[in-house]
């Protein structure tokens, strides 16, 4: 069976909840998702969807919904946090070089824990520097490696890949093919990944 997936772009808000809660859920359940950072920036651009930044009614909807959800999850964040991101693309490239070298899932929490709930906006030098160091990384070291060509190259590719496979927002999950959109959807991966088909969540 192929490794369930969650793709993920960091500046996508609704992907706070998910990447937040979703390390607990694998502890937990002993599923371990393959976390696949990509621009989704580049493919809504293609598709003329930019759902929030300039429709201030949905906006609003947006982080009060957020907010009942992080509450629901037991999460606190301070809303409405800084968006859309001025460093989305940076933000993600040290995502794609922290996946290459094994510690995206850590890098993607943190940094957006510090961007909902430390006001340092995702790929900001305040974010990446105490995300990093967090981490125990130089920082200095990786956001210069991760303005490199290769990770250039791997990025796009990444975004390639997503566009191939149909991934046209985040938080996204993958199970066998089937593709889930929606930190609303994770349990219903999650009932798909174990029983082929999904069930009412019960409890």
């Amino acid at each position: 069976m192929a490794e369930p997936e969650f793709w993920v772009s960091v500046g996508s808000t609704y992907s706070y909840l998910t990447v937040s809660r979703l390390p607990a859920i694998e502890a937990a359940t002993g599923i371990h998702f393959d976390w696949r950072p990509f621009s989704v920036r580049e493919i809504m651009i293609e598709m003329d969807n930019v759902p929030f930044a300039r429709k201030p009614v949905k906006a609003a909807y947006m982080w009060r919904d957020i907010g009942r959800r992080a509450a629901m999850y037991g999460l606190a964040p301070k809303l409405p946090a800084d968006y859309p991101l001025r460093d989305f693309d940076r933000a993600n490239r040290v995502a794609i070089l922290a996946r290459a070298q094994g510690w995206c899932r850590e890098y993607m929490v943190e940094t957006y824990r510090r961007w909902f709930e430390c006001a340092e906006p995702a790929g900001g030098d305040a974010n990446l520097r105490a995300t990093l160091a967090g981490l125990g990384k130089d920082p200095a070291a990786i956001i210069a490696e991760s303005e490199t060509e290769a990770v250039g190259t791997a990025y796009r590719a990444a975004t390639d890949e997503a566009r191939r496979r149909g991934i046209f927002g985040v938080p996204s999950f993958v199970i066998e093919g089937e593709l889930f959109w929606g930190d609303d959807r994770l349990e219903d991966a999650l009932s798909w990944l174990r029983e082929g088909q999904v069930k009412p969540q019960t409890g």
